[in-house]
């Protein structure tokens, strides 16, 4: 047996052991608060669709409207020959809709992340993050070069004493989740915006599973605290979950989404996202702009959902956003718990190590607009019987 073959095997048997194999479930249908796994029709509740746009009719239709346009794939980069107009349509409504001077589309979130740590950091500057952020923005400070510092969850009393004895060379930047992904919780943004600007840093967010949902009119944590580009001089949010179709974003001033096209390498070499893609989205934001019953209703699916956990006596984490996990901290007890759901017709993901930290395992359990006050009642009998 060679080397690799042996570490393979070591790897695989370990993580079984461990009860953190991961599998894949795979769907044959569309994205939805019920979708079909093999002969099963499950309820689900962990997906991000959160305003359940991902199989919204007219944005098929303006997917499929952008194939035909624009054909299937890019093509090429966007500096080479793969930028359409409806990128560039789809980069100014972003801007718009976030009130920020210019946006730039990029294939993916976690691509988006890494290009602008990386490209705008290096030897000499140093970045601060939370140390519950999301492996993107943690990755992207470690690749960048810069000094990097944790600070503790939601924090700014941590942040500012990172800052206070750190180096005042060179860029400081700041990198946060608005909303974090495992957990649910906000970042206190407006606290953190105060303590970078007394420092003499610059903050940085990633907006992915705020952007859509919170807000008076949907643009996310950012818009939630009240701050400004002046305040958050980079944000970043994906377009995979609340808007339903694929890829993300960074918007900011013109000088900022300049230098990323100079400088971002994820940027620069990945292939532009489908110009059909852009066609959905476009209509994502269209329909997120009219239709504020989306959030109105999932923010009473979520109160539903939180009272009558509570009525259970299964404790919450603290969130009010749609993301709401049930700590239940080893892999085999979160493991015992997914399943017995499953068997109940009730689609819900176990959350292990190294996604969390060891420990706190957890239900990650995600509601969205698509869901019904009856789905939340048969998710809640589910958990009654295992509680």
């Amino acid at each position: 047996m060679s080397g690799l073959s042996r570490r393979l095997e070591d790897v695989l048997n370990t993580r079984r052991s461990n009860g953190l194999y991961r599998h894949r479930i795979e769907l044959q249908s569309p994205q939805g608060s019920r979708v079909r796994v093999g002969e099963r029709n499950l309820l689900c509740f962990c997906s991000n669709d959160y305003l359940g746009l991902a199989n919204h009719p007219a944005v098929v239709a303006a997917m499929q409207k952008g194939a035909a346009e624009y054909g299937v794939g890019s093509g090429a980069s966007h500096l080479v020959a793969g930028h359409s107009s409806a990128h560039a349509e789809l980069e100014e409504r972003l801007a718009d809709f976030t009130g920020r001077s210019r946006a730039l589309l990029f294939s993916t979130g976690f691509g988006a992340n890494l290009g602008v740590l990386t490209g705008l950091l290096g030897r000499g500057d140093s970045v601060f993050e939370d140390r519950l952020n999301h492996a993107s923005l943690l990755d992207g400070g470690l690749y960048s070069g810069a000094r990097f510092r944790r600070f503790l969850h939601n924090d700014p009393t941590s942040l500012e004493v990172h800052l206070q004895s750190a180096s005042t060379d060179g860029l400081r930047m700041v990198a946060v989740d608005g909303v974090f992904s495992m957990d649910g919780d906000l970042a206190p943004l407006k606290e953190l915006a105060a303590v970078t600007a007394r420092q003499d840093a610059s903050l940085m967010v990633d907006d992915a599973h705020g952007f859509g949902v919170l807000g008076d009119s949907g643009a996310g944590s950012v818009e939630y605290a009240d701050l400004g580009e002046q305040d958050v001089p980079i944000l970043m949010a994906t377009l995979g979950k609340a808007l339903g179709t694929a890829g993300a974003f960074v918007a900011g001033s013109d000088d900022l989404i300049d230098a990323l096209v100079q400088l971002s390498r994820t940027y620069i070499y990945s292939t532009a996202l489908p110009p059909a893609v852009a066609s959905a989205t476009l209509k994502s934001v269209e329909l997120l702009a009219e239709e504020s019953w989306r959030r109105e209703h999932l923010k009473a699916l979520i109160q539903r959902f939180r009272v009558g956990a509570g009525e259970l006596g299964i404790e919450l984490m603290p969130s009010e956003t749609p993301i709401q996990p049930i700590m239940l901290g080893s892999p085999e007890t979160s493991l015992r718990w997914s399943e017995s759901l499953l068997r109940r017709g009730l689609l819900v993901t176990a959350i292990r190590p190294p996604t969390v930290p060891e420990g706190t395992a957890r239900l990650r359990i995600t509601l969205t607009a698509a869901h019904s006050e009856e789905d939340i009642d048969q998710l809640l009998d589910g958990l009654n019987e295992l509680a």
